[in-house]
């Protein structure tokens, strides 16, 4: 089995010194999203600076340093989906110094009941991706170390959530009804495409992770359609509480 071959004792050959340079440090925390709509809004309101760029063959992509009510606050716009948002994270943390990453993004509702309404605080995210498995010992799920303490910090902030576990899977159009089926029945109550990948990427590294999620569509429906969607990506109400988390973390 492929599974076999996973390591993640020995050494890398490659780290972002081979890229970047000597590691920096400017800032404790960042927020990342993944939103492109909420990236432009936040970067016309409030003052900012780019302190680096991440770059690739396909493009560059700046880190900007916000101010926020006279904090200072790394912010950039993700990747999406487990490998590269998760790469994303070493490579901010490497040319900006910051250890505590917020993020916070849209999921499809595997159980529309429980999560309308709601934002999502994930306690386990089922390893449909890739990304993980370089990261973290073989096993079906991995944890969400910070959940407790987001629970915490979204009751102090009364906010209306739901903690329980999501499904993470890096291939968009193979959702299939069976896979939906089993893990609705392992208590999952909505899918997205990064945190275990992330999670794992964190806890290597020795990086804070604090995740919240919104959903939008709904997966597990007889006809499947995108209504919501839009929303769940793009309101800017979920940058507002990262940044109510990033003042509670300083």
């Amino acid at each position: 089995m492929i599974t076999d071959s996973f390591d993640i004792n020995s050494e890398a050959i490659i780290s972002p010194k081979s890229f970047f340079g000597e590691q920096k440090k400017i800032c404790d925390i960042a927020i990342g999203t993944f939103s492109r709509e909420i990236y432009a809004a936040v970067l016309e309101r409030f003052p900012n600076e780019v302190v680096g760029d991440i770059s690739a063959a396909n493009r560059v992509k700046p880190i900007h340093l916000l101010t926020v009510n006279e904090q200072k606050i790394v912010f950039y716009l993700s990747e999406i989906g487990a490998a590269l948002s998760g790469t994303d994270i070493i490579e901010v943390n490497w040319m900006t110094g910051a250890d505590k990453f917020i993020l916070f993004g849209s999921a499809g509702a595997l159980d529309q009941e429980k999560t309308v309404g709601k934002y999502v605080i994930p306690s386990e995210a089922y390893r449909d991706e890739g990304m993980s498995y370089h990261y973290a010992e073989l096993a079906d799920y991995i944890t969400v170390k910070n959940a407790d303490k987001m629970e915490d910090l979204f009751k102090s902030l009364d906010l209306s959530y739901i903690k329980g576990r999501v499904w993470t899977t890096d291939a968009i159009y193979r959702e299939t009804r069976n896979m939906v089926a089993a893990r609705k029945a392992e208590g999952c109550i909505a899918v997205e495409m990064e945190l275990a990948g992330v999670q794992a990427v964190c806890d290597f590294y020795g990086f804070e992770l604090y995740h919240f999620l919104v959903t939008g569509d709904v997966v597990d429906q007889p006809v499947y359609t995108s209504e919501g969607l839009h929303e769940a990506n793009h309101d800017l109400d979920k940058f507002f509480v990262a940044i109510k988390l990033a003042e509670i973390l300083a």
